[in-house]
């Protein structure tokens, strides 16, 4: 009997969910295969949900598991009315930040009314888009809108390279899903990072240079630039690009 898709898109999100886990940067908290402790609390209905003890998260099986996915997540997000890799990035978005943002990201992308609730209205629009472009460019649009969102978390520092590479390996599966081809998230990605090294780049120019005229090199090409000039607007940039990356990582 072949798998569902709810069964292959889980398959796919557990690769990325781990065991048991209490991460103290975690604001999840203690969590077993991607289901936090309020998550399952609420499911069990337990309150409050701190008088569940971590020991029934440790305990909690994959079958129980499946059932929390599928009632608070891929239905939520009505995944069933998906077509195949647009169901898997929705899904998994859902479950990495919450569903009403996997499904207020998607509405952004349509051009509907944003309220977070999947109804004849987001299907319709859906479903032009597709026709007109095919599930592909939906889900790339929705994945870098998603790495969007990550990268603004205070958590980034320590949790980035793993979403990072959980957005890329779904997105790829999506993809394959919708018989598209790969994307190039990872190419853009390194260009992305080499273009936020030009700055210190050009700085480190003006710095040599400043260096060089302080030693007695002749550099023509720098006639008019003091070498004090060069050296303190070399410091300015670096310093400022600092401050910048500071404050963003921060926001």
């Amino acid at each position: 009997m072949s798998e569902t898709r709810f069964e292959i898109c889980l398959n796919a999100v557990l690769q990325h969910e781990g065991g048991y886990a209490d991460h103290p940067r975690d604001p999840g908290g203690a969590t077993n295969l991607g289901i936090t402790r309020k998550t399952l609390a609420r499911w069990r209905n337990v309150s409050p949900w701190w008088a569940l003890p971590k020991a029934d998260v440790q305990g909690l099986g994959r079958a129980e598991a499946a059932r929390i996915y599928r009632a608070g997540y891929w239905s939520r997000v009505n995944a069933d009315q998906m077509p195949p890799g647009l169901d898997l990035a929705l899904f998994d978005f859902a479950v990495n930040s919450g569903p009403d943002r996997a499904i207020r990201t998607l509405q952004g992308d349509l051009g509907v009314l944003v309220d977070g609730a999947i109804g004849p209205l987001t299907l319709g629009a859906l479903k032009t888009r597709i026709a007109l472009e095919g599930a592909a460019t939906l889900i790339n649009a929705l994945c870098d809108r998603r790495m969007s969102f990550l990268t603004r978390l205070a958590s980034f520092a320590t949790f980035g390279k793993g979403w990072s590479a959980r957005v890329t390996a779904i997105q790829q599966a999506a993809l394959a899903a919708a018989g598209a081809a790969p994307s190039i998230t990872k190419r853009r990605q390194t260009m992305d990072i080499l273009n936020g090294y030009k700055t210190y780049i050009t700085a480190a120019l003006m710095l040599l240079a400043g260096l060089a005229q302080v030693l007695g090199i002749d550099l023509p090409t720098l006639d008019g630039g003091s070498a004090g000039h060069l050296i303190m607007e070399a410091l300015a940039v670096i310093f400022l690009r600092k401050g910048l990356k500071g404050d963003i990582a921060q926001a």
